[in-house]
């Protein structure tokens, strides 16, 4: 997945406007204008699609947590400079305070299936034993789970997203 498409389908999912897209710029320490927002968003082949580099996205990511959950105390995390999938969904996973069987529901709403193991290597050092590098599947999978909880309008699928959500809370033992 391209930054471009992640920054697609966050303005999407959570219906944000160019400027809480801008706020959310601005509560990472950057003053992204509405016109770089306009490029970021345009498809690939619009003459004036500027591409997302890894640091404005992890900017990006960074705003939104700060958008999420307030401002940590202390000194604000930079962006990084080099972005990974497990990057990009460990910064989604902080900023919507999501827990393992939170994500296992949205997986299974997306009809894609993941262990509760198979998850957590998602979340690990790079340099542990058990790391397990984050293809574009399963971000795009957790996307479009996301999608469809925040932004279904039907009622029956309402009503699958509740199943679901209820089936991982009976699996899975609250500690």
């Amino acid at each position: 997945m391209t930054n471009n498409d992640c920054l697609r389908r966050l303005r999407y999912i959570f219906d944000l406007s160019d400027s809480k897209m801008m706020a959310c710029f601005e509560a990472a320490g950057f003053k992204a204008t509405r016109e770089q927002i306009s490029n970021w968003l345009k498809k690939d082949d619009d003459p004036n699609f500027k591409s997302c580099d890894d640091e404005m996205l992890a900017t990006f990511l960074n705003g939104f947590i700060n958008d999420r959950r307030g401002k940590r105390e202390g000194e604000q995390p930079q962006p990084e400079k080099k972005l990974t999938n497990n990057m990009v969904f460990m910064k989604i996973k902080i900023a919507l305070n999501l827990k393992a069987e939170d994500i296992l529901a949205l997986l299974k709403l997306a009809d894609f299936t993941l262990s509760k193991h198979e998850l957590s290597a998602f979340f690990r050092r790079v340099d542990h034993k058990h790391y397990r590098q984050c293809k574009d599947q399963i971000l795009r999978n957790f996307l479009n789970g996301l999608q469809i909880k925040h932004r279904n309008t039907n009622d029956a699928a309402d009503d699958q997203a509740d199943k679901v959500v209820e089936e991982a809370a009976f699996k899975w033992p609250q500690a």
